[in-house]
């Protein structure tokens, strides 16, 4: 899958995911958020008023630390795909 199309996939996963109206489970969303910073580069700390909300992101964040850009993409999709097949 070459760049661009990697691309736009992720996107359209990423536009899947908020244009849903389900209530996703909060696992499901700490992957979701971990995948995407790192495909996108956001090395923004996170940043909830609740501290125990950024320690959850923040672990979640390590564990997609040595990952590549273009495998937190590819993951990102296959969680997306997989979860609404189910």
């Amino acid at each position: 899958m070459g760049s661009s199309k990697l691309d736009i996939t992720f996107f359209e996963a990423v536009e899947r995911v908020n244009n849903s109206t389900e209530s996703f489970p909060a696992d499901f969303l700490l992957r979701l958020y971990a995948y995407y910073k790192r495909a996108t580069n956001n090395d923004d700390k996170p940043s909830s008023r609740r501290p125990i909300i950024n320690a959850f992101k923040m672990n979640a964040l390590l564990q997609t630390q040595d990952i590549s850009p273009e495998e937190a993409k590819k993951a990102y999709i296959e969680l997306v795909n997989s979860y609404f097949e189910s």
